[in-house]
């Protein structure tokens, strides 16, 4: 037993936790395997609970995948800054709201939101293949800002589709490769989830113990997907960010209706 948990229970958290990695480190949307295996997981944890614990297992696969990204891909450091800091304190913002506004209002306009971003994707095979930056150095940084403080407060309230949402940006409205977009997203994910975490610890709603041990297998599997992404380059990113993309319409959709 470890905190209530069935061997297992614990064993299948561990390989949701490992898997969620795998391909968050790729191109996002690691939530969609790790939140709802905390739901089953932990049927007896609030809502914020669950939403804190699984913050706390990510944060340390996004961290690892930050890491393996910076050392062979290297963007400017004021985009990182300019996008993480406004995402971290949206995320805080929204973590705060997360127990006070029904989720389930918000779940139709994410879905229309995520079936646009997989149809210009598909309709545009070339998209974030190659790196073209728009805009003045300054003009990108406040794009980057303003975008990072709203899907932060997105993904502290909500989450779904984060990833999808942040690399949409990079690519289509600054011009950055999807492989490049993806190594950004990571580190503005740490952001978001300090950020949330920060407000979910600060009102006791992160179960400690089963988020740092499933962190350990979060770890393993951006190791695995980091590589991976790396070697695999843009086009590698761009199929698993649609596939990952319509995963997370499939979910919301049946969670919508």
């Amino acid at each position: 037993m470890f905190y209530e948990l069935t061997l297992a229970t614990a064993l299948f958290l561990l390989a949701a936790s490992f898997f969620a990695g795998f391909v968050d480190s790729i191109a996002g949307g690691g939530g969609l395997i790790q939140l709802p295996a905390l739901l089953i997981g932990l049927p007896k944890s609030g809502t914020a609970e669950v939403l804190g614990t699984n913050k706390l297992s990510a944060v340390f696969g996004t961290t690892t995948a930050a890491a393996l990204y910076r050392k062979q891909i290297k963007p400017d450091p004021k985009i990182l800054l300019g996008m993480g800091i406004p995402a971290l304190l949206g995320s805080a913002g929204g973590a705060v709201l997360a127990s006070k506004i029904p989720t389930s209002s918000m779940r139709p306009m994410v879905l229309v939101l995520l079936i646009i971003v997989a149809i210009y994707t598909w309709f545009k095979p070339d998209l974030g293949k190659y790196e073209n930056l728009r805009h003045l150095p300054k003009q990108r940084i406040q794009i980057a800002a303003l975008a990072g403080a709203i899907i932060g407060f997105y993904d502290g309230i909500f989450g779904p589709g984060t990833g999808s949402f942040l690399m949409l940006i990079l690519v289509v409205s600054l011009g950055y490769a999807f492989i490049t977009a993806s190594a950004i997203a990571k580190v503005v994910n740490v952001a978001t989830n300090v950020g949330a975490i920060m407000i979910f610890g600060f009102n006791g709603a992160v179960i400690w113990q089963v988020g740092i041990i499933m962190g350990v297998a979060n770890i393993s599997g951006a190791i695995l997907g980091s590589r991976l992404a790396i070697k695999g380059g843009s086009t590698l990113v761009r199929k698993v960010f649609l596939i990952v993309t319509v995963a997370l319409i499939v979910k919301v959709g049946i969670d919508t209706f």
